[in-house]
């Protein structure tokens, strides 16, 4: 019997993941993704857009080729993260006479298609039409309807919309590796499906993902998605900052950000001394691990500061009873939940994949692989749904002729 497989790539600003998974022979019973293959790659040509369609095609190429080795098979669809401040919401309602008394599969459909008939400009490509509540003859907080009596159903949408050209360059960039793009899902979203659990997303939660070059915010409560926000901060103005701090290469502040980073200076010795390279090669000199730390926290309690500025502007810091998740690559460093507490006053915790994974899931369980999970995740939940949106694994003939093609075309 041939696998079902769904496989993610995130299209990060210095570095593409991708993620294959194994979807179980009976879905309904065996809830959990198989993670069967892993692949990175330095990401060249993209910022917060592609701005080199051929090097960014070669980064989606070498990431996915490590993880079809990794998996021992090959995939033909994959699911992609879109982000960017070009990214925007808004709420959008539809309103429609049911057709028979009872309220059909057909009648969700038709006031969904009402809600999301929106003029758009041409240069904008509608990413997600989320349900956020549905009203029967007035009647609020409906989360389904299907089967529920009434005379006029109304739904409210949470659109998301982001730049078509944005959008067309990455499947472009997907088609020119050999590759079909399922669909788009925007990061944030991405990120919170691998990380929050259910009940938070019931009583109020908020994902802040750290990335390198931005900082994505999703909002939850009553379990649905309530406010989206692209921040423009992240990991690599850390990394900037040692490099003019501590007078060393980029490359050099990275490793020491990672090694010995910490966002809280208060949990430093101030007496401990750490080993950096010197201004002259093949020199070093020592270094208070504090003023490290000081550097690093100034940054990361000003992107904090802004996430929280963000949330609050909305009025949802009173309605976020779970508090906040901190997830991404830059989230891993030592102490940040100690300064993220100082700043939102509310419980804060890491988030890390894991749930609903099996196999080798031990490798992605970290936070700079919660965009990567949730997007296989998603697909998951669209096969679980439609039977569509996955790849039968290739071998033989077919998978050789697939990968000689991507070599040289």
């Amino acid at each position: 019997m041939k696998s079902i497989l769904i496989a993610g790539v995130d299209l990060g600003t210095t570095k593409t993941c991708a993620v294959i998974a194994e979807v179980p022979q009976d879905p309904i019973l065996r809830r959990k993704l198989n993670i069967l293959g892993v692949g990175q790659a330095r990401t060249v040509g993209m910022h917060e857009v592609i701005t080199h369609i051929d090097e960014t095609t070669e980064s989606i190429r070498a990431a996915l080729a490590e993880a079809e080795l990794m998996a021992g098979a090959e995939v033909e669809r994959v699911y992609v993260g879109i982000r960017g401040d070009h990214i925007k919401a808004m709420m959008s309602p539809g309103i429609v006479a049911v057709e028979d008394d009872e309220i059909s599969r057909h009648d969700i459909e038709r006031v969904h298609e009402v809600a999301r008939a929106v003029a758009f400009p041409p240069d904008r490509e509608l990413i997600h039409a989320i349900p956020q509540e549905y009203l029967v003859d007035g009647q609020r907080g409906i989360k389904d309807p299907l089967g529920m009596m009434g005379t006029r159903l109304e739904a409210e949408l949470y659109l998301v919309t982001g730049s078509a050209l944005a959008a067309e360059n990455i499947r472009r960039s997907v088609h020119r590796a050999g590759y079909h793009v399922e669909d788009l899902i925007l990061e944030p979203l991405a990120a919170a499906r691998s990380v929050l659990t259910v009940d938070e997303k019931e009583v109020g939660v908020a994902v802040v993902e750290i990335g390198d070059a931005t900082t994505n915010i999703a909002a939850y409560f009553d379990g649905e998605i309530r406010h989206l926000a692209v921040l423009p901060l992240g990991g690599v103005a850390v990394t900037n900052d040692l490099v003019q701090g501590l007078s060393i290469p980029f490359a050099d502040a990275k490793k020491t950000k990672e090694l010995l980073g910490v966002a809280c200076s208060q949990l430093v010795d101030p007496k401990e001394m750490v080993d950096l390279p010197g201004l002259v090669g093949g020199q070093t000199r020592q270094v208070a691990r504090e003023l490290i730390a000081h550097v690093i926290e100034a940054r990361m309690d000003e992107l904090l500061v802004m996430a929280h500025a963000e949330l609050e502007k909305e009025g949802l810091l009173s309605k976020l009873h779970a508090g906040i998740v901190l997830t991404g690559g830059a989230s891993a460093l030592q102490g940040i939940n100690n300064l993220a507490q100082q700043v939102f006053a509310a419980p804060v915790r890491n988030g890390s994949p894991g749930e609903e994974l099996a196999g080798i899931a031990d490798s992605v369980a970290r936070p700079r692989f919660s965009t990567a999970v949730g997007l296989v995740l998603h697909g998951f939940d669209r096969y679980k749904e439609t039977g569509l949106g996955a790849s039968n694994s290739s071998s033989g003939l077919i998978g050789k002729t697939r990968k000689w093609l991507r070599e040289f075309f």
